[in-house]
């Protein structure tokens, strides 16, 4: 089918509206993070005229005893900060998953068949992902480190990943191509706030007590150790029978193509290590010698072993998973 350009160029626009976004509100969550964390409460005496007091009070007036005097407490600068950014959010998630349909509109296919897509996806995945899990107030502003890496490779799909519009080789042109590939970008995006919470979790342990500067107040307004290490192991156990189902996915895919389930090609073999290394991961945090530091560790590496297999591998080993258009 015709490749509609239009849409096409509409679609590379709410991308770059998209990264945009999450750049303002990582910045605004960094803002937040970083404030001085106090509450100012306004006594309702402030608001009575300077006449008005003893000697100065006339006949008819009421006169307020201290004790009865109302108080009124603002927001801090931090919050009203991280509420700012969490709506913002909102706004780049939509423009990003417009980017996405509108793609798939304009090429008549599933919008992830080459690495700028599949990025774009994974992205997107990681963002919703962070909103769901971080949504309590308290934990919004982790949002700026889920968005970082978000940024990057965003920046980086963007600016030397990207494919024009068009349609796919032959190769992938089957069903399982939505089945497959999307189970393994949502996946790896899910995977991604696993990641960061393990790292920040990794960064909570060394430096427990918070110290004077813009660090200092970021690692005051981080969660515990504990529920950062919750947080990461409750995502890893979500994203792991994904990602496995996604690994199930692509063997059946292969032996309709390429007749074999399974020839160790190097992207089946780096997706198998790196699902055997969340695999050691839930092993390691269900066993009590192993919950904290060594769990982290084995986390952060498993997401390593995702975004090698991601560039690495696509970008540099020959292979038949090697994506076309670049």
């Amino acid at each position: 089918m015709q490749i509609d350009e239009h849409l096409a160029r509409y679609s590379d626009l709410l991308f770059g509206t998209a990264l945009t976004i999450y750049v303002l509100a990582m910045v605004m969550f960094l803002a937040s993070l970083a404030s001085v964390r106090t509450r100012r409460v306004v006594r309702s005496e402030e608001l009575v005229a300077a006449g008005v007091g003893a000697g100065h009070t006339s006949p008819g007036q009421d006169v307020r005893t201290p004790g009865k005097l109302g108080r009124q407490e603002r927001t801090p600068i931090g919050d009203r900060w991280a509420k700012m950014a969490f709506a913002v959010l909102f706004v780049g998630v939509a423009a990003h998953v417009a980017s996405i349909v509108i793609r798939g509109l304009a090429t008549h296919r599933m919008p992830w068949g080459n690495m700028y897509e599949f990025i774009s996806l994974s992205c997107a995945a990681g963002v919703i992902a962070g909103l769901i899990v971080l949504r309590k107030t308290d934990q919004r502003p982790l949002l700026s480190f889920v968005l970082l890496p978000v940024s990057l490779l965003m920046f980086i799909a963007g600016k030397w990943l990207y494919t024009q519009a068009a349609p796919v080789v032959p190769a992938l042109k089957s069903y399982w191509l939505a089945i497959h590939v999307s189970i393994v970008s949502v996946g790896s995006g899910v995977f991604l706030v696993s990641g960061v919470a393990s790292a920040l979790y990794l960064i909570r342990l060394r430096y427990p007590n918070a110290g004077d500067g813009v660090g200092g107040r970021i690692l005051e307004r981080l969660p515990s150790a504990q529920a950062l290490d919750r947080l990461a192991y409750k995502t890893v156990v979500f994203a792991f029978p994904l990602f496995g189902l996604g690994v199930i996915c692509g063997a059946i895919w292969a032996e309709s193509a390429w007749g074999r389930f399974w020839g160790w090609d190097p992207k089946e073999t780096v997706s198998f290590i790196a699902w055997v290394i969340y695999a050691a991961y839930l092993h390691a945090r269900a066993t009590a010698g192993w919950r904290n530091t060594a769990a982290a560790w084995i986390n952060i590496a498993g997401f390593v072993a995702m975004l090698f297999n991601l560039f690495i591998i696509n970008l540099v080993v020959s292979g038949l998973h090697s994506y076309a258009g670049l």
